[in-house]
């Protein structure tokens, strides 16, 4: 195989709404570049993309696939992403370590809003678009209203590089306003027939021609002025200004094919070759430590891992990108991020399934191993004396969680292997085991994306496993001042338990005053501070002690088991035995005696005594609160705000994102629980959200009364 340069290689993520046709089109790219000599169908499950068991057995991507086409001198690295929503962490991923993004649109459906989302990644990652309108001979395709709506949605920085001579069903010809040609196929697509325009697309053609290179000579000030001093602009200019436009984001070209007929394929692969930017044209990413690492040959060596899988018939098998220097089969490298060394004995460019042997790859292109030692996702390799590290991918949070369990409890260590591998292949799959909810939580982007993690699991490990539902995060507080005490006293022969505590316990609050005094009833107590304790919790806000004891009654020994009692019940509220916080105690008296009183004595009576007075304090449950923003079509707004309402959410605001309604709320978590599922049911599928934690809010009272009556009956129970 060819070694190339840096600046001879493009990688390019295949991206766009689910059913556009990105697999379809990577197979006509794999075909036109002569990797595979006959095009598979999804219909057949024989294409180079989804070859995972539960690709065909759902017929739709789950995994991104990385495969090259050399063309044209140019070695084009793609990276084919799932469209579905819940897959979106490998468009991240792509996006990554890719320089362009293709934007793949199903023509017939025109703009989704799974486009609009993809454009928002690019747009947040600052990658370079090309839009790609897919089946362009679809029975409904308008090619002027898809124009429309590009620009509608993404700005006049979208130019037409093609159009029609007749969209639709009879589509088998083009013009081609960049190169001024009109290209034509058979039936059966492939390689065109290129000719004149035709005398009646002319003044169209000039005209569309015009506005796309003066687009291209504005980015670039050498250009623009010969451009308007009416000088010809030579092709090498063209492109120079072009590819600066894309890097800048200040042209978006649109391509028009047909994946399935093979029409149009060539003629954009040759743009891609051309004119989008090679890893050393684009800013180059940061290291951990802020270094911007430009991908040079002659540098030290690093590469980073994006991806790993286990792939059937071979095993786990390793994506990198060469950051910098020249990699070698047989390199050793140092895992930078784990430790250890790795020798990659051999190195491969691959698509898909197909891997060939590789001597070396150059910096900024693509390649995989097998069977490393101990490398993950996220990883670093570099040679001796280099020190980069790079963390450069970062990934939505997660819309959808899930406890699971394994139907037989002797495979919850089992299982823990199994999901961790999952997480090492996507990122976007989080697993915890949660002490406060003594449950396994798997956390991923919806419904769909832990439904197809439930069938590997079940199919591919044979480990039979079920989903419950989640247990909620709750917190528990109090909103007045209460007093209590409690006395605990054990005899049975020999020494016994002796404690007693009185305390006093109120709301906290930052930037209160001390305690001072405080009156029950008749009786007032006031309090003399002697020590101040504040413990921030590990799940939010605190728990502050003083201890006021006077006198002796208490041995200063044994505060701290008082204050072990205390966060006791602090880790197990009184209420519904979750977390509590944001209360203030002052221990003011007790009694001990000689011989009976001991630690395990006082960090009972606290225990209690606290138990008590929270009872008595006006107790109330918080609930974590998200805030929650839905992108969907204008015509089902109304009942989208209709569910939200129906789950308790308040709407703080609509306003629209490139042309499409959104809506931002605040929605108990409680009630998030099957969002996903019920947006998808609403809009259709074409509405997508994001949410993310707010605050924790006091529950309505009759979800108080509901959750304390459902937490004593769990307590009968037990």
């Amino acid at each position: 195989m060819k070694i190339y340069k840096t600046d001879e290689i493009k990688n390019i993520a295949l991206i766009g709404s689910k059913g556009s046709g990105k697999t379809t089109l990577a197979e006509s790219m794999l075909f036109e570049s002569g990797v595979i000599k006959r095009r598979g169908s999804i219909d057949g499950g024989n294409t180079v993309s989804d070859y995972f068991p539960v690709e065909k057995e759902y017929g739709y991507s789950v995994f991104s696939t990385v495969f090259n086409a050399e063309f044209n001198g140019k070695k084009l690295n793609m990276v084919d992403c799932p469209g579905a929503d819940d897959f979106t962490g490998n468009t991240y991923t792509a996006l990554g370590v890719c320089d362009t993004g293709v934007i793949v649109v199903n023509s017939e459906y025109g703009v989704e809003v799974g486009t609009q989302n993809i454009f928002r990644v690019t747009n947040k990652l600052k990658k370079p678009v090309v839009f790609c309108l897919n089946r362009m001979d679809g029975e409904k395709v308008d090619y002027d209203n898809l124009l429309e709506q590009l620009r509608e949605h993404f700005g006049q920085n979208v130019m037409p590089v093609q159009y029609p001579l007749d969209a639709g069903a009879n589509f088998h010809s083009m013009i081609d306003v960049l190169l001024m040609k009109k290209y034509e196929w058979g039936p059966e697509g492939g390689v065109p027939k290129v000719s004149d325009i035709p005398a009646d697309q002319l003044d169209k053609a000039q005209e569309m021609h015009d506005a796309l290179l003066e687009a291209a000579a504005s980015n670039d000030e050498e250009l623009m002025e010969k451009y308007f001093s009416d000088e010809a602009l030579t092709e090498e200019e063209i492109r120079r200004g072009l590819r600066k436009g894309l890097i800048d984001r200040k042209i978006y070209p649109v391509f028009i094919v047909s994946a399935q007929k093979d029409m149009g394929v060539r003629r954009m692969m040759e743009f891609l070759g051309n004119i989008c930017p090679s890893p050393s044209e684009v800013p180059g990413p940061e290291t951990t430590s802020g270094k911007e690492v430009k991908p040079d040959s002659n540098g030290p060596l690093s590469i980073f891992v994006f991806k790993t899988s286990v792939e059937p018939h071979i095993g786990e098998v390793s994506y990198f990108k060469v950051m910098s220097g020249t990699l070698k089969a047989g390199d050793d490298l140092e895992n930078i991020t784990r430790g250890g060394k790795e020798r990659l004995a051999q190195i491969f460019t691959v698509s898909g399934q197909i891997r060939n042997a590789a001597d070396q790859l150059e910096a900024g292109d693509l390649g995989a191993a097998v069977k490393l030692k101990d490398v993950r996702t996220g990883n670093t390799l570099d040679a001796k004396g280099c020190d980069y590290q790079f963390d450069f991918i970062k990934y939505p949070a997660p819309r959808y969680i899930r406890a699971i369990k394994p139907l037989s409890e002797s495979d919850s260590e089992k299982l823990m292997g199994i999901l961790t591998r999952m997480h090492e292949e996507d990122p976007t799959i989080l697993v915890e085991q949660s002490k406060e909810l003594k449950q396994t939580l798997v956390k991923g982007q919806g419904e769909f994306h832990l439904r197809t993690l439930k069938w590997r699991v079940e199919n591919n490990d044979k480990l039979p496993i079920e989903f419950i539902e989640p247990k909620i995060p709750y917190r528990e507080t109090i909103t007045k001042a209460a007093r209590a005490d409690y006395r605990h006293k054990k005899q049975s022969g020999g020494s016994g338990q002796f404690g007693e505590v009185h305390l006093i316990i109120e709301p906290y609050t930052e930037g209160m005053p001390e305690p001072d005094s405080y009156k029950f009833g008749s009786q007032e107590y006031k309090l003399n501070v002697r020590d101040k304790q504040e413990i921030p919790l590990d799940w939010g806000g605190k728990l502050v002690v003083y201890n006021c004891i006077v006198g002796g009654a208490i041995d200063a020994r044994f505060i701290p088991a008082i204050v072990k009692g205390l966060m006791d019940r602090m880790e197990q509220g009184p209420l519904t035995g979750s977390y509590a916080r944001d209360v203030r105690v002052m221990i003011y008296d007790g009694k001990m005696h000689p011989v009976d009183s001991n630690e395990i004595s006082f960090r009972l009576a606290g225990r209690n005594a606290f138990s008590q007075a929270f009872k008595q304090a006006n107790p109330k449950i918080l609930e974590p609160v998200y805030d929650v923003e839905v992108i969907t079509p204008a015509d089902t707004m109304g009942d989208v705000m209709k569910d939200v309402n129906g789950r308790r959410g308040i709407i703080m605001d609509q306003d629209s994102e490139g042309g499409i309604p959104k809506l931002n709320a605040k929605v108990p978590l409680k009630e998030m629980s099957s969002y996903a599922t019920s947006l998808s049911s609403i809009t259709g599928g074409r509405g997508s959200f994001s949410m993310q934690f707010s605050s924790y809010e006091l529950v309505p009272g009759d979800v108080q009364d509901k959750l304390l009556k459902e937490y004593a009956e769990t307590q009968e129970e037990d």
